[in-house]
C-alpha cells in the first residue's frame, strides 16, 4: 500500500519544482523529503525521480502517481467538508490570502462579523500577492484567497479553483490636490511629464498602468516603486507623485487626494476563490459571506472627483 504522506510530497514536488521547495512549504529539512521519497520509490517498485543537472524530474510513472494523488487529496478534503457541514457550528480554522487594498478595506469588517456570529471560527490573514496567492491556495497552502482582475489582464487558469465575484472596483487617476498657485491635472495626459507612484514590475497592476499610459501618448516616468498603496497615497497627497489607485482603497471614507476619471473608466474586479472540493466547507462559506457583506458595508458614498474625460 502506497502512503499517502508519501504520496503528497510527490505532488508538491510537482507543484513547487524542488525538493528544496518542498521542505520550505511544509516545514520539512531538504534530507526528510529526499528520504520519504526514496521511501516512497521502494514501496512504488519503480524509479519515480530522474536527476538533471541539480535538479530533478518526475517520471512518466511519477506523473500517474501525482494525477491519483491529486484525485486522492480533492476526495478526502470533499469528505472533510461534506462531514463539518453536518455540525451545528461552525469552526475550525481558515487560512486566508488577499492583497493590500483588500485587507485595508473588508478583511476588518469581515472579521468583526465573523467574531460576533461564529466565535469557533478562527481566521489568519497573510498578505499575498494575487498570482502568487491563487497558486498557494492551489497548493493548499491557504483555503482562500482575494485576487483582483484588472482590464485584458490575462491570468493562468487554475481548473481545480472556482471564483465568486465580490466587487467592480472604479480605477482612477489621482493626483496631489489643488492648492495655492497649483493646480491639479485634469486628465491623464497632464500628469504625462510628473513624477509616477505604481506597484513593482511585474504586478497586474503595474503592467496595466503602464499600458495605459503608453496608449496616452507617454512612457511615465516611474519614480517611486512600492506595493504599499498607502505609501502611494502619501507620495501623492504631499505632492510627490501621482498615480492611479481603486477606489476600495478609501472604503468609503473621504479621499485626502484629487481623483480623476480615466478614459473609458475602466474597473477591476475583486473575487475570491477557493479550491472546488473545499468551497462548501461551513468556514470557508462563512468567510465568504462575511466578505460580501463587508463590501457593502464599506460602499459609502461616492468619492469626489476632478473632471471626467
Amino acid at each position: 500500500m502506497l502512503d499517502v504522506r508519501r504520496l503528497r510530497l510527490l505532488r508538491e514536488l510537482k507543484i513547487r519544482g524542488t525538493l528544496a521547495g518542498v521542505a520550505e512549504a511544509l516545514a520539512y529539512s531538504p534530507s526528510a523529503v529526499s528520504q520519504q521519497l526514496a521511501l516512497l520509490e521502494k514501496e512504488a517498485g519503480v524509479p519515480l525521480l530522474q536527476k538533471v543537472g541539480r535538479r530533478v524530474r518526475l517520471t512518466p510513472q511519477a506523473e500517474v502517481l501525482v494525477e491519483h494523488t491529486t484525485h486522492l487529496l480533492e476526495r478526502l478534503e470533499l469528505a472533510e467538508a461534506e462531514m463539518t457541514a453536518s455540525l451545528t457550528t461552525v469552526s475550525g480554522t481558515v487560512r486566508v490570502a488577499l492583497f493590500q487594498s483588500a485587507a485595508h478595506a473588508l478583511i476588518p469588517q469581515a472579521l468583526t462579523l465573523l467574531a460576533g456570529e461564529f466565535p469557533g471560527l478562527r481566521v489568519e490573514v497573510t498578505e499575498r500577492e494575487p498570482e502568487r496567492g491563487l497558486f498557494e491556495v492551489s497548493a493548499r497552502d491557504f483555503d482562500l484567497v482575494l485576487a483582483e482582475q484588472y482590464p485584458g489582464h490575462t491570468r493562468a487558469h487554475w481548473p481545480d479553483l472556482d471564483r465568486v465575484n465580490l466587487s467592480t472596483d472604479a480605477l482612477r487617476l489621482a493626483v496631489p490636490p489643488p492648492r495655492a498657485g497649483r493646480s491639479a491635472p485634469a486628465s491623464l495626459e497632464e500628469a504625462a511629464g510628473l513624477p509616477w507612484v505604481m506597484e513593482p514590475q511585474g504586478t497586474a497592476s503595474r503592467h496595466w498602468a503602464r499600458q495605459l499610459c503608453r496608449s496616452a501618448g507617454f512612457e511615465p516616468d516611474v519614480r517611486f516603486e512600492t506595493a504599499d498603496l498607502i505609501a502611494h497615497i502619501r507620495l501623492i497627497e504631499s505632492g510627490n507623485a501621482v498615480g492611479i489607485l481603486p477606489d476600495l482603497i478609501w472604503a468609503g471614507h473621504e479621499p485626502t487626494v484629487h481623483l480623476v476619471d480615466l478614459p473609458g473608466r475602466p474597473n477591476r474586479t475583486v473575487f475570491s476563490a477557493t479550491r472546488r472540493s473545499s468551497a462548501s466547507r461551513p468556514g470557508v462559506l462563512a468567510v465568504r459571506d462575511a466578505l460580501a457583506r463587508a463590501v457593502g458595508l464599506v460602499a459609502g458614498p461616492a468619492p469626489r472627483f476632478g473632471p471626467t474625460l
